[in-house]
């Protein structure tokens, strides 16, 4: 249901606010999560009037990348902070329908509960795909935070409103933090435990930066790990 109405919605900003703080009420703060066997990344790259969204899947133990899917289309939709899944959420779903395996969780590029409706990408798409979500990213632009300790897994809240929305977490020892938040079905906690679980190599948890490599209008998903088992495609 919510993903057909992405596929028709007309955008207006006032709209758009009043359905996000509809769905809002719908996001499940509370772990609702099975066995997890694979883990996806999901990214989107806008150029222009052009975007590319890249849906990976990686295998959860191991991390290897097992599918990763592209898709490109027109984005119609403005720049307009606080509205961003409006403009990406319909490419994304593209590239997701591609996919051969349905991730047990996914890591978005982007907000969940940090967002000024509590309804980040991450929400907006846990909620239409039915999926445990996580939104993991580099500048929340609502909040407030202390920074944490320069420890791996070291964290502080993400306060706005007086209501904690997500958390400030250090995934590699004396380098900047990245901001965890829920997206659907999975506790704070969670998501800080598998941010962390996934950043083995880098800042970012790795089916975040292998998704942004498929994304990237300029750099082709051809340059994705060579050993996965399926080949990117896009359209």
């Amino acid at each position: 249901m919510i993903e057909t109405l992405f596929s028709s919605f007309r955008f207006d900003p006032a709209r758009a606010a009043a359905l996000q703080e509809e769905l809002a009420r719908r996001v499940v703060r509370r772990d609702r999560i099975g066995k997890v066997r694979w883990i996806g990344g999901v990214d989107v790259d806008i150029v222009g009037g052009r975007g590319r969204a890249a849906v990976v899947v990686l295998e959860a133990g191991t991390l290897e990348l097992l599918e990763a899917r592209t898709a490109e289309r027109e984005v119609r939709v403005p720049y307009i902070p606080g509205f961003l899944a409006f403009r990406e959420v319909p490419v994304i779903l593209a590239a997701f329908k591609k996919l051969r395996r349905r991730p047990d969780l996914l890591i978005v590029d982007g907000m969940g509960l940090i967002h000024p409706r509590r309804l980040g990408l991450a929400c907006h798409l846990g909620l239409a795909l039915g999926i445990p979500s996580i939104g993991c990213g580099k500048t929340p632009f609502v909040g407030e935070w202390d920074a944490p300790a320069p420890d791996r897994g070291a964290w502080s809240p993400v306060i706005d409103a007086g209501e904690r929305v997500g958390a400030v977490l250090r995934t590699r020892a004396g380098v900047k933090p990245v901001f965890v938040s829920i997206g659907h079905r999975v506790s704070l906690r969670t998501a800080t435990t598998w941010v962390l679980r996934t950043a083995t190599e880098a800042r970012l948890p790795q089916p975040i930066r292998l998704a942004h490599q498929a994304a990237s209008l300029a750099h082709p998903a051809a340059r994705m790990n060579r050993g996965a088992r399926d080949t990117t495609e896009s359209r």
